[in-house]
């Protein structure tokens, strides 16, 4: 569906009837339903292909125009038969004060989706079934099969009051209030529970998950006992989209090989950062990665230089003293491992800058590297003394160095202080400057020789 905002501001109450006059100063449309999961997917770097049901009809038109240069594959079906459900929401002052929709049954096109969504099953590692319950999945039992028998795990946001028709999915994401609908009123949070573990043995899930706004989240797993999480606390502005949200972090976690129990973890904390936003929104990988930093409980790992910028930034703000290095870290060895751990024992976090291949090959030769970037930052980022490894493309990092202006700038070696790229702006920033010397004997050039004696 396309969400449209009307944002304004109002002061008076019309002559007219007794409701205000909405000065409006700016408009924006954006993808909703389903659209908007597949944005969030998309913003956590999964790349999906939305298959779906819109009027061959200009707001069909603008959907795709929205979703494609944002990573989303549009597998639309323009039917003549229907018109694309349309939401107009006008704010003032950021409170929303009237929404307007225009839409018709989806159900006369359901068949025409079939064809699209078997192409799309047949790529897919996962599957979301997002129902908005305008008809589109009114045989969403067909689809379903379809996946099992494909052997491909699919996740469901429910709608209605009939759950039966979802049985069989691997996972179930209804709101409290639908689960309310379905299950029945509790008297308590044993009761809850019952009802939820209930719940997903009738309808033979693998998992069900039950969101529960500021009281957090519940999971049902299908060999594991029920589970309670907290929900994140900060301020609410609008909870518009934060189910797209949650299924979406469930779908890319549960794909990358996450446990139902993290998946759910990283789910909430999405929710909680989606609910801070006007309208339909997405949380992307930087944005998480510094929500898990704030509570000191992750965020390491592969990333941008943009996103290392937050991460810097953050760190500072929490106190924390952030340590930097860099070079190519080419076939990683003992010395590399004890020059890391030196470098970390400066500060509360370190920062491993690494040539990219075009780089090395300038510094080093045509022969090197002998490993490439990918796996050189992978194993950097294996070690327990780095808390984050960026690439970079030029010859030094000096421009890198400049922009983050770490606490501490490390380089191994028998370099002065003066010469270490980058090192005059950390000191001007009030930084400092170390020298570390590396262990005698160990480097990837002596490593590689060695290997070429022995294959003689």
């Amino acid at each position: 569906m396309l969400d449209e905002y009307w944002f304004g501001d109002t002061g008076r109450i019309s002559p007219e009837a007794p409701v205000p006059v909405v000065n409006t100063v700016a408009t924006e449309q954006r993808p909703g339903g389903a659209a908007n999961v597949a944005l969030n997917l998309a913003a956590l770097g999964v790349s999906p292909v939305l298959a779906a049901v819109v009027g061959d009809d200009e707001r069909g038109r603008r959907l795709a125009a929205l979703l494609e240069p944002r990573g989303v594959r549009c597998s639309f079906v323009y039917s003549d038969a229907v018109s694309t459900v349309h939401k107009l929401r006008v704010l003032a002052r950021n409170q929303q004060l009237i929404r307007l929709d225009s839409e018709q049954s989806l159900a006369p096109a359901p068949r025409e989706l079939l064809p699209v969504f078997d192409a799309a099953l047949e790529q897919a590692d996962m599957v979301v079934l997002s129902d908005y319950a305008k008809g589109t999945l009114d045989g969403v039992a067909s689809l379903i099969d379809r996946c099992r028998r494909n052997g491909k795990p699919v996740l469901i946001d429910p709608k209605g009051n009939d759950f039966s028709r979802y049985r069989g999915a691997t996972l179930l994401t209804p709101n409290q209030s639908e689960f309310r609908a379905v299950a029945g009123d509790w008297l308590g949070e044993d009761d809850f529970v019952a009802k939820g573990a209930a719940l997903r043995a009738a309808l033979d899930l693998d998992a069900l998950v039950v969101t529960r706004g500021e009281r957090g989240m519940a999971l049902f797993p299908r060999d594991r006992a029920p589970s309670l999480l907290d929900a994140e606390a900060r301020e609410v502005f609008d909870v518009t989209g934060a189910g797209d949200t949650v299924i979406a972090l469930l779908c890319a976690a549960l794909g990358a090989g996450l446990s139902l129990e993290d998946a759910a973890e990283l789910a909430n904390l999405g929710a909680g950062l989606v609910v801070g936003k006007i309208g339909v929104a997405t949380v992307s990988r930087a944005e998480l990665r510094l929500a898990l930093h704030r509570r000191g409980a992750g965020g390491r790992g592969l990333v941008t230089q943009d996103e290392l910028a937050e991460l810097v930034a953050e760190a500072k703000r929490r106190g924390e003293r952030v340590v930097m290095t860099n070079g190519c870290f080419d076939i990683l060895h003992a010395g590399h491992v004890a020059y890391l751990e030196e470098a970390k024992s400066l500060g509360n976090r370190l920062v491993v800058a690494v040539n990219d291949d075009d780089s090395v090959r300038r510094l080093k030769g045509p022969s090197r590297p002998i490993t490439p970037l990918e796996d050189r930052m992978a194993v950097l980022a294996g070690l327990a003394a780095v808390d984050w490894v960026v690439p970079f493309g030029e010859d030094t990092p000096a421009r890198l160095i400049e922009r983050l202006l770490p606490d501490v700038l490390v380089k191994g070696g028998d370099y002065r202080p003066e010469e270490i790229a980058g090192g005059d702006a950390v000191l001007r920033n009030g930084g400092d400057v170390r020298v570390v010397s590396l262990k005698a004997g160990r480097s990837t050039s002596a490593m590689i020789e060695s290997i070429l004696r022995s294959s003689r």
